[in-house]
């Protein structure tokens, strides 16, 4: 093979671990529903509602922030507001019920429009940040919307082109809207009823609920989660933020492998995406139906008219790679596109060790726990275009264990084995460094854990 031969089979190789698949449902660490994501700089920044380990029924108490940059490999930041305590950020709340949220950009602060219980009935809070991972700050001190209307939940807001900025919600039963002033925390004019035309579409479309607003070429659009239950994604067309709407069918059809389903839809990077979720971790260990959601995406497709090509139900394989991943800085263990076993959690960061005098919080700390033997952690398309040598890794060790270093595959080549030898020390963060073999190219990472019980807590990695 000559030369250019062989530069275009390498660059093809390339190209397809640069642009491979994942997988659905994207976070498999937590019960994460009512996707919100916002395409901010070179980042997405994906708000969720949260389903408790142990839920039956709806159990939310609080709202999620996962971030990514290739659409594949998702970062977990932990819990941004909540309910009760103690990350009660309304404090007029009941203490329950941390329904679907959406963040929005604007005048350089982030606004979190949550729907949560006041005085027995639903209600729309908003908290306001200068940047998007919070702290989220309630300024207004009560309720957005409150009309003791048991509909007034899932909204959804956008900013138009002019700057007018609009709030659309509802649930089992209309779906309401209103403008917002420049402040975005308070309406600026009476709420009304979007009227929307449903002739000569299937009864699928239907709207239900968790409506969500967004401007493409000219055309507005309004989706939602329809004919409940189980529900699908239908949308709607119209020339102005108001309508009135004509709807054009769905976006996906209603399955029975799950009984809800809530659209987030933003372009990112070229690419169109909806998300939304399933019950398909849950389904891995239960037979019966519990609340308990793990979100997916697709990208989606626009046709010449606009509007837009119905998806088959969420795939396995998820939306392809935008990009690769940097092993030569430092990577949040939490950074993953797939995991079995594991689990994630925040601690707070203090001044001092001493329990009794700990001084100022400094921060918190995201990392990987509830590690025994077998689980894994899989980091997609990751770029070694310098090979590498050696890898660090930020350990608080229980009893101890290893860790294997693979490529490619879950039970692929082994490049390198982290011995974690101490034990007892899971208060004390080490960073511990194996050796590893060079390695070339673009490759999927895996850290598949052995040994005993409880191995050890996960901060974050980084290839020498």
């Amino acid at each position: 093979m000559n030369t250019t031969l062989k530069g275009f089979a390498c660059l093809l190789a390339l190209f397809a671990c640069f642009y491979g698949n994942a997988h659905n449902p994207i976070i498999q660490t937590k019960y994460t529903a009512d996707p919100a994501p916002l395409a901010y700089n070179d980042t997405v920044y994906l708000y969720t509602s949260h389903d408790e380990d142990n839920a039956e029924r709806f159990v939310m108490q609080n709202w999620m922030l996962y971030t990514s940059t290739d659409m594949v490999n998702w970062t977990d930041r932990g819990i941004i507001a909540g309910v009760s305590e103690p990350y009660k950020t309304f404090k007029w709340a009941d203490g329950h019920s941390a329904w679907a949220p959406q963040c929005v950009a604007r005048h350089g602060k982030f606004y979190l429009y949550c729907p949560t219980i006041y005085q027995g009935k639903m209600a729309i809070g908003v908290a306001v940040s200068n940047n998007p991972y919070g702290p989220f700050v309630d300024e207004l001190g009560k309720p957005l919307i409150y009309r003791s209307n048991p509909g007034d939940y899932d909204p959804t807001v956008f900013v138009d082109d002019d700057g007018q900025a609009y709030i659309y919600w509802g649930g089992n039963g209309p779906c309401y809207f209103a403008k917002l002033n420049d402040d975005m925390i308070s309406l600026a004019g009476d709420i009304q009823v979007a009227s929307i035309d449903f002739t000569g579409t299937p009864p699928e479309a239907a709207y239900t609920e968790g409506p969500w607003l967004w401007k493409k070429n000219k055309h507005y659009y309004l989706a939602w989660a329809s004919r409940c239950c189980p529900e699908g994604i239908g949308y709607a067309m119209s020339d102005s933020p108001t309508g009135p709407w004509k709807c054009k069918g769905t976006i996906m059809d209603p399955d029975k492998r799950s009984s809800g389903n809530h659209p987030g839809i933003i372009d990112f990077k070229g690419n169109s995406y909806v998300f939304g979720f399933n019950y398909a971790i849950m389904k891995q260990t239960m037979a019966k139906h519990y609340e308990r959601r793990s979100i997916c995406v697709e990208q989606m497709t626009y046709n010449a008219d606009g509007t837009i090509q119905k998806l088959p139900w969420w795939s396995t394989t998820g939306v392809k790679q935008i990009g690769t991943l940097d092993p030569y800085r430092q990577n949040e263990a939490e950074t993953m596109a797939y995991s079995e076993g594991v689990k994630t959690d925040k601690l707070p960061v203090w001044e001092r060790d001493d329990i009794w005098n700990r001084g100022k919080k400094l921060g918190d700390i995201m990392f990987v726990t509830a590690i025994h033997n077998g689980d894994y952690i899989m980091v997609q398309g990751v770029n070694f275009s310098k090979g590498c040598s050696s890898v660090d890794l930020r350990i608080e060790s229980l009893y101890g264990g290893k860790i294997e270093i693979r490529i490619d595959k879950q039970d692929g080549p082994v490049v390198g084995i982290a011995n974690v030898a101490t034990s007892g020390e899971g208060d004390i963060w080490k960073t511990i460094t194996a050796k590893v073999k060079s390695i070339k190219g673009v490759h999927d990472l895996y850290f598949v854990f052995k040994g005993e019980k409880d191995l050890f807590n996960f901060d974050w990695w980084q290839f020498k």
